[in-house]
């Protein structure tokens, strides 16, 4: 019988959701991460749970001919790349793989996705950058998260992202040093710096100091130090004092710079400060929005309702390709957002911002404007998925298109299984059913890879109502 500590070895026969290996063994499926299917390799249990066991690899013995080595001098230690060992172009099939088979096992239905669309860019991708700052033997360090902890790992580059984070982490670290920061931490109360956050807008920087404290010591020699770098960039300190996960406390303080700056996104200009939200892949975002508003546009809609709209970018492109676009979003902040961003773009009288829930404000819209035309829904929820009200209220707005976006294919899964009734509620929440009751069929799935050398893939799913 398995136990922990075993030291063992065997043939990797598959991947996993999470890009790891599969061995099977004494009835168990055993998890290992970075190794590949055809590879034997020598493992050591770390935890065994009913039918599943998770174990760390020890030794490559026979190595698969896809297997390559990472350019990263801590892959395997920070908790950021889960397949920078793998050769790209299986890494697109793997994701493919992952998409199809939560669609399987959760929706209970059997799709071929498309091939995963690739990223023109594999490294240097990422527009933002979140750095955890802690404290070892007197030391500030500067990192990442290693897997499943909050033990910092130190570095003094990312090979995901630009060479301007290289920089960031320099900076910072002279920084600390020079005026005696301290990382702040939790057990003690002492210290002040919990993180540290930059987002690349088009040629600018906006980088926030995440701090106990409401003011930063010293803030001028900062500036000066990163106006040695860097031409365009704003400097914030945002004081977060809570125990928790959440990066940011809601008090943002500008140092220096621009509130926000003007961009261009596909023809259509918005401005982006230090809350909006973005993709983290500026190429692979580009193709995935063009291709959400091509298919949610593709039958000449009357009317593209954009749920989880967000600051509106999307429903500007879509404004753009029919007669009106309804962006419905719940944080009030982005909705003026959004509302700025159709002043922009002279879309004022065809891109209409709702501040609500997609649940209530949907079948409002469609009752009190006894709507008939042809109607479609684009989704792109959090990774928690809808809401099962939001579907049903998709269901009852007889919507003849729904285009869903979502970075999470077991949720998207879900939702899509509650959408072509191959998933029902019963007593104790879903299950499956081979009564293909729903009002809408799959059309296609593609996989987008917004995150190479990473486990995750962003999925498009295309509903037709039947």
């Amino acid at each position: 019988m398995i136990k922990k500590n075993d030291i063992l070895d065997g043939e990797v026969i598959d991947f996993g959701s999470n890009g790891e290996g599969i061995i099977k063994r004494d009835d168990l499926v055993i998890f290992i991460p970075f190794s590949m299917v055809g590879e034997t390799v020598k493992y050591k249990i770390l935890k065994t749970e009913k039918n599943i066991a998770y174990g760390k690899l020890i030794e490559v013995i026979t190595p698969s001919p896809l297997r390559i080595d990472p350019i990263c001098p801590v892959f395997g230690k920070c908790g950021g790349c889960d397949l920078q060992h793998v050769k790209y172009q299986k890494t697109l099939d793997i994701k493919r793989e992952n998409v199809k088979i939560c669609f399987d096992k959760i929706a209970n239905i059997c799709i071929e996705p498309k091939e995963t669309v690739p990223s023109d860019n594999i490294f240097g991708y990422r527009n933002k950058l979140q750095l955890p700052v802690g404290s070892v033997d007197g030391n500030e360090i500067i990192g990442f998260y290693a897997r499943n902890s909050h033990r910092i790992v130190p570095i003094d580059f990312c090979p995901i992202n630009p060479s301007w984070a290289e920089t960031i982490i320099a900076v910072f670290k002279e920084y600390f040093y020079e005026n005696g920061i301290k990382a702040f931490d939790s057990g003690s109360r002492t210290g002040e710096i919990k993180e540290i956050a930059v987002k690349e807008i088009g040629s600018a920087l906006i980088i926030t100091v995440v701090s106990v404290k409401n003011t930063l010591k010293n803030a001028d020699s900062l500036i000066t130090k990163l106006k040695e770098h860097f031409s365009t960039f704003s400097l914030y300190l945002n004081q977060n004092t809570k125990d928790n996960n959440v990066i940011y406390g809601d008090k943002f303080i500008l140092l220096y710079g621009e509130k926000d700056y003007v961009c261009e996104f596909d023809g259509i200009k918005y401005k982006s400060g230090v809350r909006s939200f973005s993709q983290v892949n500026d190429n692979v975002c580009k193709k995935l929005y063009e291709t959400a508003v091509g298919f949610a546009t593709e039958n000449s809609p009357d009317i593209v309702f954009d749920a989880y709209s967000g600051a509106g970018l999307m429903t500007a492109m879509l404004a753009k390709k029919c007669d009106k676009a309804y962006g419905i979003e719940i944080i009030k902040e982005a909705v003026d957002c959004a509302d700025e961003v159709a002043k922009m773009n002279d879309l004022s009288g065809k891109m209409v911002n709702i501040c609500g829930k997609t649940e209530e404000v949907l079948p409002r819209i469609v009752s009190e404007n006894k709507l008939n035309g042809k109607i479609s829904v684009v989704l792109d929820p959090p990774r928690k998925g809808c809401e099962y009200e939001v579907l049903e209220a998709i269901i009852k707005s007889g919507a003849e298109r729904i285009v869903y976006i979502s970075c999470m294919p077991s949720t998207l899964s879900r939702d899509v299984g509650i959408l072509t009734g191959t998933l029902v509620k019963g007593e104790a929440g879903l299950i499956k059913s081979d009564d293909k009751t729903g009002k809408y069929k799959v059309e296609t799935v593609i996989p987008f890879d917004m995150f190479p050398q990473t486990r995750h893939v962003e999925t498009l799913c295309v509903l037709t109502k039947i």
